[in-house]
């Protein structure tokens, strides 16, 4: 099976914030059920789990969804709060309830997947994060002194005509690509035309710049200090191991450090930087078995 696996598309009709959702899944493999949840970001998309979904198919049956407000097609218009994403795994889970050998979440994921643990305590057999993160681009790179500015960026990206013009200039190929090489890719070589490309795609989906806003200005953080992050992983949680990427980005890599130093979850170095299940599938397929 492997990389040789038939992959399909499932579609869910969730109830999110009132609004129904359809959600895309892709779903490959056989054995025990996996949910297998893709990192929030600007250019977040199924697509970027099925390298490793395809790496775990031959022993288990992986679930791939979209988050609402994301992925490579038009998108439903949601209020995109932390709210927001809690109910749709609520959502999720009544409708494809597993229960789920696996889950493996990565970056933004990963604290909204041990919340619906905690939630759902009998859905998960392990969990799995992969470069987990809390705090969006904007708060990590400016701090708190200057959260005034968020919510502010936030809306002006929002609006009907200057948002729109903000969000192309911000989304083009070259800063796609600068993006990729900087802090998502570990090796500037793998950052080929056509992943650029394929990523620009994504962003160009209707309603795309309301899912970029609300990550990039910290609107979709869940816990807003690092001290309630550590929370999320105390007691009542199925198993926890955490993939540290080597060379992930400083500020990112400290929050992982401190999750990995609380002593509540165990720790594999990996490859990569902050998408080391898209960019070594293999070796993260490795590190989630052993």
């Amino acid at each position: 099976m492997g990389a040789t696996a038939p992959l399909t598309t499932r579609l869910l009709e969730l109830t999110v914030a009132g609004q129904l959702v359809p959600t895309p899944c892709s779903e490959v493999g056989a054995g025990p059920a996996a949910l297998l949840l893709p990192a929030l970001s600007s250019i977040s998309a199924r697509e970027e789990m099925r390298p490793l979904a395809r790496e775990l198919a031959e022993s288990h049956r992986c679930l791939v969804p979209d988050w609402p407000g994301f992925g490579a097609q038009a998108r439903t218009r949601l209020p995109l709060t932390p709210a927001t994403v809690h109910a749709f795994l609520d959502a999720l889970l009544a409708a494809a309830p597993g229960p789920y050998a696996l889950a493996v979440a990565a970056g933004h994921a990963a604290p909204y997947l041990a919340a619906a643990a905690r939630r759902h305590p009998h859905a998960f057999g392990r969990l799995v994060l992969v470069a987990p993160t809390w705090r969006g681009p904007l708060p990590t790179a400016m701090g708190p002194e200057r959260a005034h500015w968020f919510g502010r960026i936030r809306r002006a990206v929002e609006m009907p005509v200057l948002g729109e013009a903000l969000y192309r200039l911000n989304i083009s190929p070259p800063v796609i690509a600068r993006m990729l090489r900087a802090h998502v890719y570990a090796e500037p070589g793998h950052v080929t035309p056509d992943l650029v490309r394929a990523k620009h795609r994504i962003t160009r989906q209707r309603n795309g710049r309301f899912g970029t806003a609300a990550f990039v200005t910290g609107g979709l953080d869940p816990v807003g200090t690092r001290e309630e992050f550590l929370a999320l992983f105390g007691t009542d949680l199925p198993p926890v191991r955490v993939l540290r990427p080597e060379r992930a980005p400083r500020r990112s890599g400290a929050e992982m450090d401190a999750l990995v130093a609380s002593g509540g979850v165990e720790a594999r170095p990996i490859p990569g930087a902050l998408s080391p299940h898209e960019e070594f599938p293999r070796e993260v397929a490795a590190a989630i078995r052993t």
